[in-house]
């Protein structure tokens, strides 16, 4: 039987992330179990970018729950995952699990390659989702899950998501193509990872914002049309890209150390500028 593992990025007890993912999960034709993980229940530290995660045999030095996240995402055969609009974009803590995903992949190990996902983005009025959807879908691209769909639905209320019957429709289509293959990409979307978000950069160039490759776009019978080239350093659009990235990380920790005194003195040229505003415990030295 396969395992589903939804993923929900709201504080919300039965909030619209939470009854959207099981309406998925019971749209989902294939025989599966449904394991649940509410971000905002684990105490999850802000990564300290210190690159210690990617070297050999050396798990991250943070002592808090992401370990139980890993294991449920390791063990997982596919990921569902939901969050609502804070403020234009996804809440926190799906970004707080993002920055940490590097060290999932020990001894770059990519267990969930390939892994198919769908990823939701919720917000309570049209056009105020802002990057919502950008962020779940880097999140399962970085998780190096294949997305075979993503969307944004509208819903402000605990469960307003299901007073529209639209959403319901939506859902089970849905959870119908968790375990199928991803549809082609077709219209103005990047052909290389299928992101629909781009950065304008003048001159008909433009960026995918999800990918971060480059290219142009021209207008053909009045629709955009895009050409994006890989840039030679992505992410995750193959495994290979994803261990050359691992790779290029390491060897900036090695750099760092060539080049720690040179660096150091740049630094401390900066150390004593400013006034600090503390939080108490650091004022009484706690």
């Amino acid at each position: 039987m396969k395992k589903v593992l939804g993923i929900i990025g709201s504080p919300r007890k039965l909030g619209n992330s939470e009854v959207l993912i099981k309406e998925i999960s019971r749209n989902v034709p294939e025989p599966h179990e449904l394991s649940l993980i509410r971000l905002n229940d684990f105490n999850i530290l802000p990564c300290k970018g210190c690159y210690m995660c990617l070297v050999t045999g050396n798990p991250c030095h943070l002592d808090d729950d992401l370990p139980v996240i890993k294991e449920a995402v390791l063990s997982a055969d596919a990921f569902i995952v939901a969050a609502p609009a804070y403020l234009l974009g996804a809440n926190a803590s799906l970004k707080r699990v993002l920055d940490r995903i590097m060290g999932f992949n020990e001894n770059k190990e990519f267990k969930q390659w390939g892994k198919p996902s769908i990823g939701i983005a919720i917000a309570g009025m049209k056009g105020k989702e802002g990057y919502t959807k950008l962020n779940i879908e880097s999140f399962l691209k970085i998780l190096l899950t294949d997305i075979k769909r993503s969307d944004i639905l509208y819903g402000a209320l605990p469960g307003e998501i299901f007073m529209n019957e639209e959403n319901k429709k939506t859902a089970a289509e849905l959870g119908s193509a968790l375990f199928k293959p991803a549809p082609e990409i077709t219209g103005p979307r990047c052909l290389l990872c299928g992101g629909d978000t781009f950065r304008f950069l003048g001159d008909n160039r433009l960026q995918c914002m999800l990918c971060s490759n480059s290219g142009t776009f021209s207008m053909e019978k009045g629709e955009p049309v895009l050409s994006i080239q890989k840039s030679g350093h992505d992410i995750f659009l193959s495994e290979g890209d994803s261990t050359q990235h691992a790779n290029w990380l390491t060897g900036m920790k090695g750099s760092f150390k060539d080049h720690k005194k040179k660096l150091k003195v740049i630094t401390q040229s900066y150390a004593e500028e400013g006034l600090w505003v503390l939080p108490p415990s650091k004022k009484t030295g706690e």
